[in-house]
């Protein structure tokens, strides 16, 4: 099996003093990182996706903005594939489904932002495609989010959106160090 690393819209705007701040989002970062160093180490794939609104109303991820910027912890390396979407869902418009079949890739590691949207769609539709695919339960951010009068914490959401994924559609675990062994 030929895996790689798919980093998702770690981007400016999910941090404080962006657009769209998530709940620790350093902390999802930190953790990415030590999976992307673990990536580089071994010399395996790496795809970092970000995202660009086409929504003239845009509240976050305006084209032309800071806040599409790459997060300074995820900067892509000489070589690095650079992927950008429009769709929460990494494979719809992107060239991505290519981009791993000329790589003979079949198993995909997912980190990134936001676990209820766009780590979500992707990972679910990786699944869907075929790919044997592992998410990093502390590479990944989500935000609070509201309902019928309801306020559901960002750390909730995320532990129930890698609930929903762990066994049906990805293998869940932890951290960089869960990837080892």
């Amino acid at each position: 099996m030929t895996r790689a690393l798919l980093l998702i819209d770690i981007q400016l705007d999910y941090f404080p003093g962006g657009s769209f701040p998530l709940v620790e989002p350093l902390a999802a970062a930190t953790s990415a990182r030590a999976v992307l160093d673990t990536f580089r180490a071994s010399g395996e794939k790496v795809m970092h996706v970000f995202h660009v609104s086409t929504d003239p109303d845009a509240t976050f991820f305006r084209p032309g903005t800071p806040g599409v910027g790459f997060h300074p912890l995820m900067t892509p390396a000489e070589g690095e594939v650079v992927i950008e979407k429009h769709e929460p869902n990494s494979f719809i418009g992107t060239g991505l489904s290519e981009r791993l079949a000329e790589n003979d890739v079949t198993e995909l590691v997912i980190v990134g932002m936001m676990s209820s949207m766009c780590v979500d769609s992707t990972t679910r539709a990786a699944h869907e495609l075929g790919y044997t695919v592992t998410v990093v339960a502390g590479a990944c951010a989500a935000p609070d989010l509201r309902f019928d009068g309801t306020t559901v914490p960002g750390a909730q959401v995320h532990a129930s959106f890698m609930a929903a994924l762990d066994g049906s559609f990805a293998t869940v675990v932890p951290d960089a160090a869960a990837l080892q062994g």
